[in-house]
């Protein structure tokens, strides 16, 4: 299922709808953000018994979009994960990645916002661990457990909408689980409550500026 904006695709072509498949009992959700994961990921998707959501963010069909609009992006191609090979494999349904390792504060991301996330790393010089959930339902728990506890400051992303988004989900476990581990207040970076705009859709999409400046925020706190 196509999903996330980037594209131009107005309020009808831009959802980010993984809250609405999260919280029904019995029903997997996932959403890779590389060529290899995807591959990996539908494999072990079909072969599964249970349902499965595959949820596939559109503004990275052509390469690792790291929220720089302005900027062509570079395409699958020429980026190590782009790299499929022909052969089977599966990636674990259950299992989240430790996108890039880091010792400052913990990341949470998913989809498009893995790469933006990314960038606002580099761009502000802070050593974030970034976890690519992958799969959002079920939850890699152990790994984003391990990861906060390592940092003790905790950012969540994603393009989706604030309020009731899946954010508050991750900020919750994160909270329930590493309360005394935490050093600062969780930052959470999201889509606005409104519907996705057409002519301003930089304003709306959680670009790499907004996610730097909540990484300075846990970092200042």
């Amino acid at each position: 299922m196509p999903c996330g904006g980037g594209i131009y695709g107005g309020q009808t072509h831009s959802q980010s709808p993984e809250a609405l498949f999260t919280q029904v009992c019995g029903l997997r959700t996932v959403m890779p953000s590389n060529p290899y994961d995807a591959k990996g990921l539908l494999i072990a998707a079909i072969e599964n018994d249970d349902p499965v959501i595959f949820l596939e963010p559109k503004r990275l069909y052509n390469g690792p979009f790291d929220g720089h609009h302005e900027s062509p992006v570079v395409p699958w191609s020429q980026h190590a994960l782009g790299e499929v090979p022909e052969g089977y494999y599966t990636v674990p349904l259950e299992s989240a990645s430790v996108f890039r390792a880091g010792s400052q504060l913990t990341v949470l991301a998913y989809g498009t916002m893995v790469f933006v996330a990314e960038a606002a790393a580099r761009e502000t010089g802070i050593d974030a661990e970034i976890i690519d959930l992958r799969s959002l339902w079920p939850l890699d728990l152990d790994t984003i457990v391990a990861s906060v506890k390592k940092t003790r400051r905790c950012v969540v992303v994603h393009e989706a909408t604030r309020t009731c988004g899946f954010g508050a989900e991750l900020l919750s476990l994160v909270q329930e689980h590493c309360f005394y581990h935490l050093e600062a207040p969780i930052e959470r970076v999201t889509g606005w409550d409104t519907p996705y705009p057409h002519a301003q859709e930089w304003l709306y999409f959680p670009g790499p500026a907004r996610v730097g400046a909540a990484f300075l925020r846990a970092m200042e706190a």
